[in-house]
Formats: C-alpha cells, sequence, structure tokens
C-alpha cells in the first residue's frame, strides 16, 4: 500500500513538473515578441534556455510515456495470451532495459568527457543541466520490468546487466575519468568488446528488427541499431548522446512540443465540435457532404499537431458518431474515411513535418510552405471525391443548405478559424519566428478555451497527461534516430548510394519509382520526424543528380511518408485506428484498401508532375 501511494506521488510529480516546463516553453517566446516589439530586442538568454528546457521535456516525455506504456511502436496494443508471445513480451521488455542502460551510461559518459565543470549557462553547471540524460534513460531503463503499483520484475537484473555489457566502453571512460591508472586488463577488455560486436553486431540488430515487428518501441529500434552500428565499428558510444543533445538543443526544435500541445489542446475542447458543426453547415449540404466535412476537419486538426496518430485519436470517435448516425455512410467506409483522413494535413502550413525538412534539406521554408499547398489539397479533394461518389452512387439524401445556420456557426467557430490565419500572418510578415509561431498557437488555443469558459485544471491536467507522453515519445524518437544518422553520414552512406545509382540507374522515372517504394516502406517503419532525419540525407543528394527540384523532392518525400502511415501490414495509422475504433486489423484493413488506392494515384500525380509542388514558385 505504501508502494502504490510513493508511485502516485512520483507520477504527481513527474505530471507537474514536465507541465510547468511545457508551458513555461510557451511563455518564454510570447514574452520575447513583447519585449522585442516594445525595446527592440530580445532576450539574450532565451534561445539557449529554451533548446535546453526542450531536452527537460523530451526526457521527462519520455520517462511518463515509459510509465504509462504508450511509446509508440508497430503493435496494436493486444496483449498476449499464449506462452510463447509472454516470452515475447519479456524479450521485449529486457531488450528496452537493456538498450536505456546503455544509453544512460553512455549519457553519463558524455556528459563526463563532453563539458569541464567550469562550462555553465545563467550560472548553472552544463553538467547539472543535462544530468536529465542519464536520469531519464535510466528511469525509462527502470520502467520496461518495474511499473508503477507493481514488483519489479526477475528480468530487470538481467536487463540492466546486458545494458552494461553494451555499454562496457563507456563504463571504461567512466573509470577511467575518474582515475586515469587504471588496470591494463581493462583496457584489453574494451578492445575484447569491440571485436565481438563487430561480429555480434548484425544478428543483435536482426533481434532488435524482429522484436520490433511485435512492438518493440521504435525508438528502441532506432537507438539499439545504432548503438550496435558504434560498437561494432569501434565507435565512441558518447557521439550517440552527444548527437542527440546537438538535435534537441537546435533552434526549431521547441516548435515540436509546442505545435503537439496546441493540437492537444483544441481536440479535447470543444474547438473540435465547433469547427465540425461550421463545416457541417458550410459543406454539409453538398453531395457526400458528411465526408467533405470530415476530411477537411482532420486536415485542420493534423496541420497543428504534426502527428497524424493525434488526429484519429482525438476525433476518430466524434467523427464517426457523426458519420454513421447520419446514416449515408457504412461503418466500413466511415472508419476507413477517418482513418485515411488522419494524415493529409501534413502538406499545409505550418505543419511541423514540412518545417523540418526544411531545415534537414536547407531548402526554404517559405518555398515549402507554397510547394505544399496545391499537392494538400489535392489529396483533401481525392478524399472528398470519394464521399461525393458514394452520395451520387447511393442516392444519398442532400442536407438543405441555412445561412442561419451557417451563420450562427460562424460565429461559434470564427476564433478557431482565425487560427491558421493569425498564425501564417505573424510568420510571413517576420512578427514571429518558427519557433514564437508556436508559442502563439499554444497562448491562442489557451485564450479559446477561456473564452469559451472550458479553461478549468481538469483539461489542462487532461491535456497534459495525454499530451506529455506523446511529446516526449517522439522527442526521443527524434534523438534515438540522430544517432543513426549520425552513422549512416559517417559512414559515407549516401555517397556510395549516390554512386550506385549514377551507375545502375539511368532514367528519372526510375528514381522515382524506386523513390516511391522506398518512402512507402519507410512510412510504415518509422514516424515522420525520425524519417527525415534517417532518409533524407539519402535522398537529398539523388535528388540533386537527377535533377529534381529540392522543393518537389521535399513534397514527394513528404507525401509518401503520410501514405506509409496507411500501407499494410505496419502503418502506425492503421495500428491507431485498431486501437481507437476497437476493430481487428484486418478489418482496418479492408475499410482503408479503397482510400489507400486513391491517395496512392494522388501521391504519383505529386511525384510526376512537378507542377503541383512548384506551381506557386514559378519554377
Amino acid at each position: 500500500m505504501m508502494r502504490e501511494v510513493w508511485d502516485d506521488k512520483i507520477a504527481l510529480i513527474e505530471d507537474i513538473i514536465s507541465g510547468v516546463l511545457l508551458l513555461t516553453l510557451a511563455v518564454v517566446p510570447i514574452s520575447e515578441i513583447v519585449i522585442r516589439k516594445a525595446s527592440g530586442s530580445g532576450f539574450t538568454w532565451s534561445d539557449g534556455f529554451l533548446t535546453h528546457l526542450v531536452v527537460w521535456v523530451s526526457w521527462l516525455g519520455g520517462i511518463i510515456a515509459s510509465r504509462e506504456g504508450v511509446h509508440l511502436s508497430l503493435s496494436s496494443g493486444s496483449k498476449p495470451t499464449e506462452s510463447f508471445w509472454k516470452t515475447i513480451e519479456t524479450a521485449k521488455a529486457v531488450t528496452i532495459t537493456a538498450v536505456n542502460m546503455a544509453f544512460a551510461i553512455a549519457s553519463a559518459a558524455f556528459l563526463v568527457w563532453g563539458f569541464t565543470p567550469r562550462e555553465e549557462i545563467g550560472g548553472v553547471s552544463m553538467r547539472l543541466i543535462l544530468v536529465i540524460l542519464p536520469i531519464g534513460y535510466f528511469s525509462m531503463s527502470l520502467r520496461a520490468l518495474w511499473r508503477p503499483r507493481k514488483k519489479p520484475s526477475a528480468w530487470l537484473w538481467l536487463g540492466i546487466l546486458l545494458g552494461v555489457i553494451f555499454a562496457w566502453a563507456s563504463v571504461i571512460s567512466l573509470i577511467e575519468a575518474a582515475s586515469p591508472d587504471i588496470p591494463e586488463f581493462l583496457y584489453k577488455s574494451q578492445d575484447l568488446y569491440w571485436t565481438f560486436f563487430r561480429w555480434a553486431r548484425w544478428p543483435l540488430i536482426m533481434v532488435i528488427i524482429l522484436l520490433a515487428t511485435r512492438g518493440l518501441p521504435i525508438y528502441i529500434l532506432l537507438g539499439g541499431t545504432a548503438l550496435f552500428l558504434f560498437a561494432g565499428n569501434w565507435g565512441h558510444l558518447a557521439v550517440l548522446p552527444n548527437e542527440a543533445y546537438n538535435l534537441l538543443i537546435k533552434n526549431i526544435i521547441p516548435a515540436i512540443p509546442l505545435f503537439t500541445f496546441a493540437g492537444y489542446l483544441l481536440s479535447q475542447s470543444s474547438s473540435g465540435k465547433r469547427l465540425v458543426r461550421f463545416f457541417r453547415a458550410t459543406l454539409g449540404w453538398l453531395p457526400g457532404g458528411l465526408a467533405v466535412v470530415t476530411v477537411v476537419a482532420c486536415a485542420y486538426f493534423t496541420t497543428f499537431t504534426g502527428a497524424s496518430g493525434v488526429t484519429i485519436l482525438a476525433l476518430g470517435g466524434l467523427l464517426s458518431s457523426v458519420l454513421i448516425e447520419s446514416k449515408q455512410y457504412g461503418r466500413d467506409f466511415s472508419r476507413g474515411l477517418i482513418t485515411s483522413s488522419g494524415s493529409v494535413g501534413l502538406l499545409f502550413p505550418p505543419a511541423l513535418p514540412i518545417i523540418m525538412y526544411g531545415v534537414v534539406a536547407q531548402v526554404s521554408i517559405r518555398d515549402m510552405f507554397l510547394g505544399g499547398l496545391i499537392p494538400g489539397t489535392l489529396l483533401v479533394l481525392a478524399l472528398s471525391g470519394m464521399g461525393i461518389i458514394r452520395a451520387f452512387k447511393y442516392g444519398t439524401k442532400r442536407v438543405p443548405f441555412v445561412f442561419s445556420n451557417c451563420i450562427a456557426s460562424l460565429k461559434a467557430a470564427i476564433g478557431d478559424l482565425l487560427l491558421p490565419v493569425i498564425l501564417l500572418v505573424s510568420y510571413f510578415t517576420g512578427i514571429t519566428t518558427v519557433v514564437e509561431t508556436a508559442a502563439l498557437a499554444v497562448v491562442y488555443s489557451l485564450i479559446l478555451t477561456l473564452v469559451a469558459g472550458e479553461l478549468k485544471l481538469e483539461l489542462i491536467l487532461r491535456v497534459l497527461r495525454r499530451g506529455v507522453p506523446v511529446i516526449g515519445g517522439v522527442l526521443v524518437i527524434l534523438a534515438m534516430a540522430k544517432g543513426l544518422s549520425y552513422f549512416i553520414i559517417d559512414a559515407q552512406v549516401p555517397t556510395m548510394l549516390t554512386a550506385f545509382f549514377r551507375e545502375n540507374v539511368s532514367s528519372r522515372f526510375m528514381f522515382l519509382i524506386l523513390l516511391n517504394l522506398a518512402l512507402l516502406i519507410t512510412g510504415t517503419l518509422m514516424d515522420i520526424y525520425s524519417a527525415i532525419l534517417v532518409m533524407a540525407p539519402l535522398v537529398i543528394p539523388l535528388g540533386v543528380l537527377y535533377n529534381v527540384h529540392p522543393v518537389q523532392l521535399g513534397i514527394i518525400f513528404l507525401a509518401n511518408l503520410q501514405l506509409g502511415y496507411l500501407t499494410p501490414p505496419v502503418g502506425m495509422n492503421l495500428f491507431l485506428a485498431s486501437y481507437t475504433f476497437e476493430e481487428p486489423m484486418i478489418r482496418i484493413y479492408r475499410q482503408v484498401l479503397p482510400f489507400f488506392v486513391i491517395l496512392l494515384i494522388a501521391v504519383l500525380l505529386i511525384t510526376y508532375v512537378p507542377w503541383f509542388s512548384l506551381a506557386f514558385l514559378g519554377a
């Protein structure tokens, strides 16, 4: 009983700290805007403060995601029943513990060797600021086999021991930092460690990939693969947390948790109902009007969350009820449409995948925004067309247009509808940076809920409890993906891949076909952010080789990845739809298939007709 009380207190402390840090992340950029307009200059310390705040938000979110067992994975969340699958579950948990433990040790080595005691920010030691790295990994390591309100599993110690073995080179580094005169046999054991992993890395990576198909978290798949590749290549493991740190302190990264938080706030408030009512009043009179409303509403929310899964989880139940209760659409059509619509907003500004791709590829974010407008509209029209065709086919009764309903719904939803307008105007006119735009989205969303009389502690806590694990899960995946990306670049894989294509693929058309296939597969295995970090460095040189415009390449990249979310057997949106609608995966496949085909045709048009991506650029 006492242990349960302490578990609850620790969970509450984690929730409060993460919530305070996330809200601070939004308040500081808004204060920066005000101070800059008033005095001509902002806070000199804000960039460093915000970026290191993101590091804490990332790992606190990762800890909470581990506590709740909600790290993103290629799994529908089904519980094992047979003894064989229970063994697989145990193997997964031991692997999670071991990889996290190895990263905890490598992070400690990174702090010791990467920073001197005199390095500070605002008078605070860098080692103290970044102590969350080893603490975060260690906490995630424990929680794989020691969940709240439960006794630790007997397998916990095996996982910790394997983690120490996996990070043995970093263990030696820590011992060396404590005492330079260490026994010779420890140095020899370090050589033995590297020699062993040079042979064992590929079998271990295969084990991780196999476990990933059974629900091993994606961050462990990426991090474990990077860990074994480095260990088998005589690499220093401290490079991996160093790369994670270098990524998270980039000026653009705070926008990810902020936009996601704003999206969750909108979806958990009555904003979704107001928008659905408005779209229904203005578009519902069309043939297939409710289907059009569904697609537009999903695109709107995905644009701000940057994660299609959030849209399905947040709006799936509401939109499913609206469609099914109308008796104009069957259950299968309704849920297939919602699942397929979850990712179509990723090409509209200010969607974060566009921003992140622009940063990684060093392409103008403004150009990327403009390049995504027509392709994004094409995807919306393609899905909306499915609803319109169904309405004509089955003679669905049309709802009359009522002007008074339109005006009433407009008055109720005007604040929600102005959100994208305010954000885009503030960004494109230079009033706000990307991060400040994201912070503005949070503050504006809070004001909307306040005006609606919904801004209560209960709502904030619900948003934080649901949003922080997702935010932490995504950022931890990004951190792990950066290490793998570093290895790929360091091993000169992009150069070798370009040389292979130059020698073996002469046709631009064939290159684009292979690119479609590769990105569809990638989209089934990774979230869009980590895919950008891992795959973009490989694809960008090939785009140059085949004279594909950088903006068109970026839109092709993102359009294929969003379709990958729907690609059987392991597209992430398929699992989330199965969880949301409580449907078996096979039925979800059947529901989505017609929409997948239509979206595939649209993506192929985007790929092979440059005009769609370049029309507004005059290129």
